[in-house]
């Protein structure tokens, strides 16, 4: 929520404002998070608490009057109507499924379709959905599944969106038969700095001295989103590593069509210079590492130096990108 936040603020504060953020600790410290962040560096507008349950951001005609919503309150129980909201970010992690509702309309269980109720337009969750959603949306991958009338919308992962313009492209230009994806990625706060209990048992152990595999569900989604692939065509897991921010996914598949390192390239390269991946993949062919893609624009940073193809006996290739 804190990185929409910044990125709104940034690079679209003449598009829209944010007016609201609802979060359970308190605006001191929400603010300071906001102003201080151990990946991304401070916040460069002037942040500053005007009152128990407000602050402003920049000063002068740009200036934002920002009200804190606090409290252990589901979405249906928000102000936005009150506050005239158009769209909200689920960024809790926590509303993943529409809200149960008991005979007499009440809210049995709160859902992220309760933003709706409580008067927004639209909801944006930043995580898959664990139910069937109206959307789940790939910027520049299924733009077309985005209807006007679209009210709740999954962003899927953040591998997920790494993950999808390369299979895109390599599904467009060879035709993917199948295969396996590993992401190499930066802890999470759903891991811990010293061993202690958690459900995983790898997860578990402590995130700042361990390369931790665990599962991901990116690959199996992935026909969400790329719909010519064949279901359960893909697979793979994830490998926590100790770095605060900046992962990699490792893809590797087998496609109909025989093919060169040039020519995967040329086709990931042609991807990002025009159609609707331009401004979310991006090719580069400089030997890169994961702090050069701190608070880098793009979805997915093809690393061309790392591209591998294999003639497959069978016909057709063995082809790896990383991304």
């Amino acid at each position: 929520g804190r990185l929409v936040f910044r990125a709104i603020r940034e690079r679209y504060a003449k598009d829209c404002q944010v007016v609201a953020i609802h979060d359970l600790c308190d605006l001191r410290t929400n603010v300071h998070l906001l102003k201080y962040d151990s990946a991304h560096g401070r916040f460069q507008d002037e942040l500053k608490i005007i009152a128990d349950d407000a602050f402003t951001v920049g000063s002068g005609a740009d200036m934002w009057t920002v009200k804190s919503v606090g409290g252990r309150i589901g979405p249906s129980q928000l102000p936005w109507a009150e506050l005239k909201v158009d769209v909200v970010l689920e960024s809790t992690g926590i509303f993943r499924t529409k809200m149960v509702l008991k005979a007499d309309g009440s809210v049995e269980k709160d859902g992220y379709d309760g933003h709706l109720k409580a008067g927004a337009k639209k909801v944006v969750l930043s995580v898959p959905s664990a139910d069937e959603i109206e959307c789940t949306l790939v910027l520049g991958v299924n733009n077309e599944d985005l209807k006007k009338e679209t009210s709740c919308i999954s962003n899927a992962s953040c591998t997920t969106n790494c993950l999808a313009p390369v299979a895109k492209t390599l599904m467009e230009h060879f035709e993917i038969i199948n295969g396996f994806m590993t992401t190499v990625h930066s802890y999470t706060n759903d891991q811990v700095v010293a061993d202690t209990v958690h459900k995983d048992l790898r997860r578990a152990r402590s995130a700042a001295v361990n390369m931790i595999p665990t599962s991901t569900g990116a690959a199996i989604a992935l026909p969400k989103v790329v719909h010519a692939l064949p279901p359960k065509s893909m697979d793979g897991l994830s490998i926590r590593v100790p770095t605060v921010t900046g992962s990699i996914v490792d893809v590797t598949v087998n496609v109909k069509k025989a093919c060169t390192v040039a020519e995967v390239n040329a086709a990931l390269k042609a991807a990002t210079e025009s159609g609707p991946l331009v401004g979310i993949m991006k090719y580069t062919e400089d030997p890169i590492v994961s702090t050069d893609i701190i608070s880098d624009p793009y979805s997915s940073i093809v690393d061309s130096q790392c591209t591998k193809v294999i003639p497959n006996p069978a016909g057709g290739s063995l082809v790896k990108v990383l991304s």
